[in-house]
């Protein structure tokens, strides 16, 4: 039996995913990553109106792969590397990175709470959440490039979205360390807790978010998410089919309703009347 995971605790319509291997930084080794599938899995039965994510303790996110001779996943890594094979790395890359793909494709804004260093994976994870909040002593660090590897959790696509083609070169190449002040400059995070409070600027963000109508956001973020990859023609059609869809939905009469009588709108959960 391990004695480290992932947690899931729900707060309201908020939900909260804690990396939990503090001795190790919150690396992942195969434990890790089986424990996010079932994670992301109960989180798909029951969609709360948002989701943060963050690692336990105080000293680090995650530090991404576990580079250590115990972790399972090392040795197919190993083993493409010096036979030069393509296809366990496939295998590898993939298995991964549909992990953290099926996290981040849940309909509803994920919020990284970077309580403490976020290095190779750990910082391809943040980037690919919706937003992020840091902690003033945290680091990023996409890292994978030190030890001759690169990338391949969707950190190049994400950082690019995040910040252009330009900045992610000189973060990803160079694998420098980038602290808060920084990559709140960067558009790489977009808040700044107070020492200590990461989780709890997550939690007032997701608060003010999950007040909000849950078909209005998922269907807004619907569109933020691909918007980067389409044209302009493309993107414009793609928001109007958003809202023709979300005004048929009747949501937004709780909305309207509530402003004309000066009221704090109600919302019903999705599928409910």
């Amino acid at each position: 039996m391990k004695d480290y995971g992932i947690g899931l605790k729900r707060q309201g319509h908020i939900a909260i995913i804690t990396l939990n291997r503090p001795a190790k930084q919150n690396a992942f080794d195969q434990h890790m990553w089986d424990c996010l599938d079932q994670v992301t899995a109960e989180l798909a039965t029951s969609l709360p109106r948002v989701i943060i994510l963050t690692g336990a303790g105080d000293k680090a996110f995650s530090s991404g792969f576990d580079v250590n001779p115990e972790n399972p996943l090392l040795k197919p890594l190993l083993a493409a590397i010096e036979g030069h094979d393509k296809g366990p790395a496939h295998d590898l890359v993939r298995r991964i990175r549909t992990s953290v793909d099926r996290l981040v494709t849940l309909p509803v804004p994920i919020i990284a709470a970077i309580n403490g260093l976020a290095y190779g994976g750990g910082a391809e994870i943040a980037s690919r959440c919706d937003l992020r909040v840091m902690d003033p002593s945290a680091v990023i660090c996409f890292s994978e490039v030190r030890l001759g590897l690169m990338p391949d959790q969707g950190g190049v696509v994400g950082l690019t979205h995040l910040v252009g083609a330009s900045r992610a070169a000189d973060l990803i190449l160079t694998a420098r360390k980038v602290g808060a002040q920084e990559a709140f400059s960067l558009g790489l995070t977009n808040r700044i807790s107070a020492p200590g409070k990461a989780l709890e600027e997550a939690l007032s963000l997701a608060l003010s978010i999950s007040e909000n109508g849950p078909r209005a956001v998922r269907h807004a973020l619907s569109v933020i998410r691909r918007t980067g990859d389409l044209t302009t023609e493309q993107a414009l059609d793609l928001e109007t089919r958003e809202a023709v869809t979300l005004i048929a939905s009747g949501e937004s009469i709780h909305g309207v309703s509530a402003f004309l009588t000066r009221q704090k709108p109600e919302f019903p959960e999705p599928g409910e009347s």
